[in-house]
């Protein structure tokens, strides 16, 4: 594959978050409390908030967890396989929004707490494509790539996941166990090669 025809794809590493329901915001910070932008993602739309939350679960937790905005329909934490050790839980592998029969974590706000009886997942790797760089390149929503990182320590990702859609802007998104163990920072680029 020569320099013209390679897919490149910039790398977004996502350290551990929390996107809260408005319910659950509500009970967090106070009725009707709007969360205020910190600074704005690459997905159109998205944005880290300002607040931030303590996250626990049975053997210990996280403070200072930063919320992603907006609201969402279902309360969700995203956390790397390193987290789970210190949490105590069992997170699988997921989707996002893929938090049916997923372990639960307790969380504090400055006004009050929730149990969460589901929702913390790690993150499946996957690539965001508009749709036009999706049919530049050929790929469907849903397809599974193989792409290389080609950091300190090169290595190739055989399972990512492809979401296609015109509200995306071109982004693969990692946790920082997977960085990590690639020697990759955001903004570095990865290949899809197959």
């Amino acid at each position: 594959m020569t320099n013209q025809d390679s897919k490149l794809v910039p790398i977004g590493i996502s350290a551990r978050h929390i996107h809260l329901s408005q319910a659950h915001i509500d009970i967090l910070f106070g009725e009707g409390y709007q969360l205020t932008v910190f600074k704005d993602l690459t997905q159109p739309g998205q944005y880290a908030a300002n607040e931030t939350v303590g996250v626990f679960g049975p053997k210990g937790g996280f403070e200072k967890v930063r919320i992603l905005g907006p609201a969402r329909k279902e309360s969700q934490l995203e956390v790397a396989m390193t987290d789970t050790l210190k949490l105590g839980i069992q997170a699988p592998v997921r989707e996002s929004g893929n938090i049916e029969g997923t372990p639960g974590v307790r969380v504090v706000g400055p006004k009050g707490e929730v149990e969460m009886d589901k929702g913390v997942i790690v993150a499946a790797r996957h690539i965001h494509f508009h749709t036009s760089d999706a049919a530049k390149w050929g790929i469907a929503d849903k397809q599974v790539l193989k792409v290389k990182l080609n950091g300190l320590r090169p290595l190739t990702f055989d399972d990512v996941i492809a979401r296609v859609s015109d509200s995306f802007a071109l982004d693969m998104h990692i946790d920082t166990d997977e960085g990590n163990a690639a020697g990759v920072k955001t903004g570095q680029m990865a290949e899809i090669i197959g």
